[in-house]
């Protein structure tokens, strides 16, 4: 959501804070601003639209000070003007925020009451308001913070200045992320890690209701009464090569090729190679408490709940375990039931997901075993998990998620066959086929990438279509779903993904000729177990019924784009256009067919000219609910 950057140092702080809010666009936003000293006045610079138009505004401007802060807003109270663009400056104070404040409102009709007037739409300004109230008193910041702190209701992260304190910087945190960089005689604090990584490496991760003081020469940390607490620094190791685009045209194309080694980084640390076997690494769930599992929650959003869907086909499957997966939005809200042989799965990239881990917080008030998938370490969703499985992706900076979620299904497929040896579903055969199999997947992908020039150009004919059905069955049809994600995020095009053969149950009356299908249909048999746990095939005829589905919107005019194993002489020929994956086992077909989709969403918004790696309206973690 909203992007935070403050510094206080020895330089002139215009151009860190720029480039920081630059490092920070992939989280979308709609208007930027920054605050800066300048001859002992706080100058607040601000505008609509892009970094770029900021930037442009400040060309001339010099500033004496070394302290400032910067800010991109994605709107919600309030539309996406300057003038509810952030900082906001109300009397001695200037505050930029990230979260919702709940009660605002009621905040709102007390200060109006005393007086008070607002010149933006902004819960944000309101809480500039409160700490002005305060200091207009005589106290300090840090003193005003434990007065204002108790009143508000709902997430946030704060950074401020008071006029009355020109070299301290405070950042507060609850529910929403911000962190503290550790420099030589000068000090960050942010959103996240990429505004600061090419400037330190030394982070100290705010916990909720903690506090920084900030200083050139230091930074204090407190807890919500104003206790002191011992900060604890880590040391990063993303380096800011891995934040750039290596000759790429966007982040997005760069993480989709990156695919390959991320997998590989995400198996590596829970494969025995000599043996053929998967052991996970480093959770604090003991085997014993995962092999008492009967039953399994997943809860995610998005792209991460795609991923969730197609974990529960493979955990089913392998391991026979009932799985369940809940919109992160929606879990919480149904009472869910939830037993001690329960066993709630989270998964998010960012780790800052606020559906997700409201998701994750249900689960430990009720008592409940959780594990988490993530990629983003000492995230708010790792450190408040039971246990955590790191995707070890590599930091993603494309809005669109692309190699997260092929690294969190590889996630789900590892947890598959620990859980299926563990219980016994699994015997030692089945357990080396399932890891060899696993161990190809990097080759496969690198071979399936092969075919970017072929989806660029069936992109370019496609683009004409005025809508997008993705259908798929069985295991692949959340990929169906994914696909649509993908192409709705970044192009603006109008899809939907569907269960092949849920098309003719309404959907279908939308076809014509100007429909584009998307048929994922490989050539592969899914497997479960029969009653002497040997595997047996349970999808003979899933192949012949897409195909019939096939048929039924060929007849009805659509374009059929089809995606299918490379020996499949036959849906090639019945297919406009037909794009090869490598004939892989079904359980890794799903992270296969996601490429073709990936690349066939980039090209056709590369072709439409939309923002690919900044879409309107999205933001890359999304911190409030």
């Amino acid at each position: 959501m909203c992007g935070i950057i403050g510094y206080v140092g020895f330089q002139e702080p215009k151009g860190i804070l720029l480039d920081g809010l630059k490092r920070l666009e992939y989280r979308g936003y709609d208007s930027a601003g920054v605050a800066i000293w300048n001859k002992g006045q706080v100058e607040v610079h601000r505008c609509e639209g892009r970094i770029q138009g900021l930037e442009q505004k400040l060309t001339k401007n010099h500033f004496e000070g070394l302290i400032g802060m910067g800010h991109t807003r994605w709107a919600t109270h309030g539309a996406p003007t300057e003038t509810n663009a952030h900082p906001h400056q109300v009397g001695n104070i200037t505050l930029v925020h990230n979260g919702i404040i709940e009660n605002y409102l009621e905040l709102k009709e007390e200060l109006l009451a005393m007086g008070r007037t607002f010149k933006s739409e902004t819960d944000s300004e309101i809480v500039s308001h409160l700490f002005d109230v305060e200091i207009t008193k005589g106290k300090k910041l840090a003193e005003a913070l434990l007065t204002v702190l108790p009143r508000l209701r709902g997430s946030y992260a704060f950074v401020i200045m008071n006029k009355q304190e020109p070299d301290v910087l405070v950042g507060v945190r609850n529910g929403v992320p911000l962190l503290v960089g550790v420099g030589q005689g000068e000090n960050f604090v942010a959103s996240d890690v990429q505004a600061v990584l090419h400037r330190t490496n030394q982070i100290i991760y705010l916990h909720d209701h903690e506090f920084v003081i900030a200083r050139k020469d230091g930074v204090a940390i407190h807890g919500e009464k104003g206790e002191a607490r011992k900060p604890e620094i880590k040391a990063i190791h993303w380096t800011p090569d891995q934040l750039e685009k290596s000759g790429y045209r966007h982040y997005m194309l760069k993480e989709i090729h990156e695919q390959a080694a991320a997998i590989t980084h995400t198996i590596d640390p829970h494969l025995h190679h000599g043996e053929g076997t998967i052991e996970i690494q480093g959770l604090t769930i003991t085997k014993e408490q995962l092999k008492a599992t009967k039953r399994i929650a997943i809860v995610a959003c998005g792209t991460a709940r795609h991923a969730g869907l197609v974990g529960k086909y493979l955990i089913e499957r392998i391991a026979g375990i009932p799985v369940d997966v809940d919109f992160g939005s929606e879990f919480r809200y149904r009472n869910p039931i939830l037993d001690k042989e329960t066993l709630l799965i989270t998964i998010s990239q960012s780790g800052e997901t606020a559906d997700t881990l409201a998701g994750l917080r249900e689960g430990s008030q009720r008592g409940i075993r959780t594990l988490s998938i993530c990629n983003v370490r000492e995230s708010t969703l790792t450190r408040e998990s039971e246990s955590v499985l790191y995707t070890n992706a590599g930091p993603e900076i494309g809005v669109a998620s692309t190699k997260a979620f092929t690294t969190q299904i590889t996630a789900l497929y590892l947890l598959a066959v620990e859980l299926g040896t563990l219980n016994g579903s699994l015997n030692e055969a089945q357990t080396k086929e399932l890891t060899n199999d696993l161990v190809k997947l990097p080759l496969w992908i690198e071979k399936t990438l092969e075919s970017e020039a072929k989806l660029e150009q069936i992109a370019l004919e496609l683009g004409s279509s005025t809508f997008f059905f993705f259908l798929g069955r069985d295991i692949n049809y959340p990929i169906a779903l994914e696909g649509a994600l993908k192409l709705k995020e970044i192009s603006y095009a109008h899809a939907e993904g569907y269960p092949a053969g849920e098309l003719k149950h309404g959907p279908i009356a939308l076809i014509d000729r100007n429909t584009a299908i998307i048929v994922l249909a490989p050539k592969d048999k899914a497997y479960a177990f029969d009653k002497k746990r040997e595997w047996a095939s349970t999808s003979e005829t899933i192949y012949e019924k897409i195909m019939s589905n096939l048929q039924e919107v060929k007849s009805r005019g659509g374009k059929i784009f089809s995606i299918g194993s490379e020996s499949d002489t036959r849906l090639a020929a019945q297919s406009h256009h037909f794009v090869a994956i490598p004939d892989a086992p079904w359980s890794l077909n799903p992270i296969l067919l996601s490429l073709p989709m990936q690349l066939l969403a980039y090209y056709t918004a590369l072709h439409a000219g939309t923002d690919v790696d900044k879409p309107r309206n999205l933001a890359k973690s999304v911190t409030v609910e």
